[in-house]
């Protein structure tokens, strides 16, 4: 069941980080404290459970990917600190906790979000030496995160998805390229790199491609629905902000009975494209349904 997949993975993953992260007491011992209230404060380990899915469905040992997958989640776990900053979506609940500046400081969110920025790569550059991977393999993994995170992806996603807020002339292409950057572009190298490491040529790449893009958008739009329909107990944070922050969202555009069945037809066509790999890609053909089915 993919409820027990989810648990083993956050288990290894939590163990994975539980050695990689500093010590709270360690050295700049806030800043350190404040990296693992990011990090370890739960979260369905999503990208991680992608990364370590991917490795497996080209035949690889998922154990192989769990310093990967730990990168990640370090990196994901910094884009929701610097995310729910006041100079961004200004939240105040994360995971059912306190957002990281408002247990800590603004600044040293700011800081705590680039170490864990910055701890990632120093993780899969030690992987690559320590980890049993080819190191050209490793820098090509290196180069797909970089890119999934940065101005070409993540990053450039969220200043668009900001410069869209309040806009009166929104349409789904703008919309969609928002999200194939904001969220769709972290799920991508979490893909490709697990799949990497495991062992995937180019064809086993390209259909996973098309899986991750449209695993992408059924993820982004059930969040949309959610922030509308969803229960904030069992989200962990906040419902409205959307709508709050004018944001362009696909129930603002469509309607909610018509984003839900856009995110079904998404869903659907991420599992289609994963028919090549038979059953050893029936995580990723769950973790498909879950996008759309999950409440929180």
């Amino acid at each position: 069941m993919l409820q027990d997949y989810l648990r083993e993975v956050a288990d290894e993953v939590g163990q994975g980080l539980e050695r990689l992260l500093p010590p709270a007491g360690s050295g700049s011992g806030r800043l350190h404290e404040a990296m693992r209230y990011a990090v370890l404060g739960g979260g369905k380990r999503l990208r991680p459970a992608l990364v370590m899915a991917a490795c497996e469905t080209v035949g690889g040992d998922r154990r192989q990917a769990v310093p990967v997958a730990c990168a990640l989640e370090m990196i994901h776990a910094y884009s929701l600190v610097h995310d729910d900053l006041p100079a961004m979506d200004d939240d105040d609940l994360r995971r059912g906790r306190p957002t990281l500046h408002k247990a800590f400081d603004e600044a040293l969110a700011i800081l705590a979000g680039d170490a864990l920025l910055t701890l990632a790569f120093e993780v899969l550059a030690s992987h690559g030496v320590a980890g049993g991977v080819e190191p050209q393999l490793m820098l090509r993994v290196i180069g797909e995160v970089a890119w999934g995170a940065g101005n070409q992806g993540m990053v450039g996603g969220q200043v668009e998805d900001l410069e869209a807020e309040g806009l009166q002339n929104g349409d789904l292409p703008r919309l969609e390229h928002i999200h194939r950057l904001k969220t769709g572009a972290l799920f991508r190298a979490s893909v490709r790199a697990g799949a990497l490491v495991g062992g995937a040529d180019d064809d086993d790449l390209e259909a996973l491609d098309d899986f991750v893009r449209h695993f992408g958008l059924a993820f982004q739009i059930a969040d949309d629905v959610l922030d509308v329909t969803g229960d904030a107990d069992i989200m962990g944070k906040a419902t409205g902000a959307d709508a709050r922050l004018g944001k362009l969202t696909y129930p603002a555009l469509l309607g909610l009975e018509e984003a839900r069945l856009r995110a079904q037809t998404e869903a659907t066509a991420a599992t289609k494209a994963l028919l090549r790999f038979g059953q050893r890609a029936h995580v990723l053909a769950e973790l498909a349904g879950f996008a759309v089915a999950r409440q929180g």
